[in-house]
């Protein structure tokens, strides 16, 4: 997002100018879509992954530039804070053993780079929220030394007004008062990127907005900040606050946050990138010099610059992408959902329930959110948060009596949502032994009620037992989630507590 962006203030007309722009844009947009000029479907998939660096003690290390400068490699980006990286894996064709080629690809690259990192006593951990992490460490001086970040976080200030205030009950209660927007840097997540042709473009949206609670259930990975035990997966309340343009009363007029899940099923793609343009003021009006209409009618394809730029300021949970490629424009479906973690087999798990998923509810003759109120898919979202594994959606009834019934999210994976991502993947031409693999993980989580969650407050809570302050505990906790991390195994066959000892028993679904 923001490549261009350079530091710098902006003045009443660079406003005025970039509003102009963005509805050339949409313009431009209105007329690729009427004019059929997309490309047609290649069953593309991409991924990218938020990485925090922390040293052998399990504190964060603030030297991702340094790491950046021995991995060499455009497949590593920084990210918002000095302890945070991305890597981005090319996008690959859904069908075969894609899912293998992943992990593969996946352990070899952050291997490489724990490896890089290790030389300066620093490591990758892939996690939701690092335990560890505290208001010390969230401060303006650990920004990544990239202009956008700094000039985001101007304009944000700029347009709140006022400090951040982060409030999560949970476990336990987070109140705590922050200057800046680096508090988001705290959050580390997984985006899947699913190209779609402009005509399923809303049914697989709708699709990921319906399951999306779904994901956070069986992927929570998140569930302690600042010391404190909060959410199951407390990323997106924190990212929302985080990044929260509104004071009070803004928020009380009912003002959208710019971090939402929506408020209806859509139509099309236009639709949301319209709402984008329509309820959220420029972040970053920074103007390109295509003019996209004149590009238009010469016969060539615009890159909609301004769009794509604002589009990145508006943190929806499953996000429309406009982009072109090899000169031919496209649409994707960004999902942004899941915590990083735990392991590379959980995240590849994770990946292939949701394409899995995603294509069977795209496909159904009545769809699911033709039976789903959005507002009780906003709240199962807001229930997986909290509860995590341990949350009960509200999810149509099958069958002619219809409406909706109350589930624990471990049945509902287990009766019906599995079989379905097991459909969806073999639509898409997986091998069944992949398939069955990843799904297989997904499966074990939900008949153990484990996740990265479970292990983390389970093992936390060991080693309090045993003597531990909470610090102690939420470190110890850190430096056994890194090492079983890089052994690589999935996160519901790891022994619970900081040694080998594995736990007496282990709860399973009836």
């Amino acid at each position: 997002m923001g490549e261009k962006v350079v530091a710098g203030g902006f003045d009443l007309s660079d406003r005025q100018r970039y509003r102009r722009k963005l509805h050339e844009c949409l313009e431009g947009l209105e007329r690729l879509l009427a004019e059929k000029r997309f490309d047609r479907p290649k069953n593309m998939m991409g991924l990218e992954i938020e990485l925090n660096l922390a040293g052998a003690d399990g504190l964060p290390r603030m030297v991702n530039a340094q790491v950046l400068e021995r991995i060499a490699s455009p497949d590593f980006q920084t990210e918002l804070g000095m302890f945070n990286l991305e890597v981005n894996v090319l996008p690959h064709r859904l069908g075969g053993r894609v899912f293998d080629q992943l992990a593969e690809e996946l352990s070899a690259g952050l291997g490489y780079a724990h490896r890089q990192a290790a030389e300066i006593d620093a490591g990758v951990v892939m996690i939701g929220i690092l335990p560890t992490i505290s208001r010390a460490d969230l401060v303006t001086a650990n920004l990544s030394a990239v202009d956008r970040y700094s000039l985001l976080n101007e304009q944000i200030l700029m347009m709140r007004g006022e400090d951040f205030t982060l409030d999560i009950d949970g476990v336990e209660r987070l109140i705590w008062t922050s200057g800046s927007i680096v508090p988001e840097a705290a959050c580390t997540s997984v985006q899947l990127h699913l190209q779609v042709t402009p005509a399923r473009f809303s049914a697989v949206w709708n699709a990921a907005q319906a399951v999306a609670a779904v994901q956070i259930a069986v992927g929570a990975n998140s569930p302690f900040l600042f010391g404190r035990e909060l959410w199951r997966e407390s990323r997106p309340p924190l990212f929302t606050q985080a990044t929260d343009t509104r004071p009070p009363e803004l928020q009380a007029q009912g003002v959208r946050p710019r971090t939402w899940f929506g408020e209806r099923w859509v139509d099309s793609a236009y639709e949301l990138f319209a709402e984008n343009v329509r309820y959220f003021p420029a972040l970053l009006p920074i103007c390109d010099e295509e003019e996209p209409l004149r590009v238009l009618a010469e016969g060539g394809v615009p890159g909609l610059q301004e769009l794509v730029l604002h589009n990145g300021t508006v943190y929806r949970w499953n996000r429309p992408v406009y982009g072109v490629a090899d000169g031919v424009p496209h649409l994707r479906v960004e999902n942004r959902v899941l915590p990083a973690g735990p392991t590379v087999a959980d995240v590849v798990a994770n990946a292939a329930f949701y394409y899995g998923l995603v294509r069977t509810l795209a496909d159904e003759p009545r769809p699911v959110w033709t039976r789903l109120p959005f507002a009780e898919a906003e709240a199962n979202f807001d229930a997986a948060c909290r509860y995590g594994i341990d949350a009960r959606l509200r999810w149509p009834r099958r069958g002619r009596a219809g409406g909706l019934a109350s589930v624990p999210a471990v049945r509902l994976v287990l009766d019906e949502l599995l079989p379905m991502a097991a459909a969806g993947l073999d639509a898409w031409g997986i091998e069944p032994a992949d398939r069955d693999h990843y799904l297989g993980i997904i499966e074990e989580r939900c008949r153990r009620r484990v996740n990265g969650a479970t292990w983390q407050v389970d093992t936390y809570h060991r080693a309090l037992a045993a003597g531990l302050e909470r610090d102690e505990a939420l470190a110890a906790t850190t430096r056994r989630y890194s090492e079983l991390m890089h052994k690589g195994d999935p996160v519901h066959t790891w022994p619970v507590g900081l040694t080998e000892e594995v736990s007496a028993s282990v709860p399973v679904v009836r």
